[in-house]
């Protein structure tokens, strides 16, 4: 059976975990998909997460708590494979007044709206997390 959203199934498998109170989340592994992670990572979303190689190469990503509530409030698919979102870079949203991050897939890849204002590009919208 083929997938067909790998992002919305990254963002649904963080969720979930989140929700069940795990400490990490296995994620099959893509180029974009760690790109996504990496991006988390750096603002500060989840923990350290590495790539395993081998029969079936996962990602394991190490998720965040604060005070026992998950530091990710809220994590929504924008563009979908039915229905692309692309921004230009006066278009790029702001996610509650700028508290929380637009990931978006650039021709310079993947980075958060803010960067990709600081660079002059737009893109597709991949999430909103907040």
């Amino acid at each position: 059976m083929s997938m067909q959203d790998p992002i919305a199934d990254l963002l649904t498998r963080i969720r979930n975990a989140q929700m069940a109170g795990h400490t990490q989340v296995s994620i099959p592994n893509s180029r974009v998909k760690r790109s996504i992670v990496q991006v988390l990572s750096d603002e500060g979303y989840v923990g350290n997460w590495e790539a395993t190689d081998g029969v079936k190469s996962e990602l394991s990503v190490e998720l965040k708590y604060h005070q026992g509530a998950p530091v990710i409030e809220a994590i929504e698919r924008v563009s979908r494979p039915g229905l692309r979102i692309y921004k230009e870079v006066g278009e790029l949203p702001e996610v509650r007044g700028g508290l929380g991050v637009a990931i978006v897939s650039t021709n310079k890849g993947v980075m958060t709206d803010k960067s990709a204002r600081a660079q002059g590009v737009g893109g597709e919208v991949l999430c909103t997390v907040f």
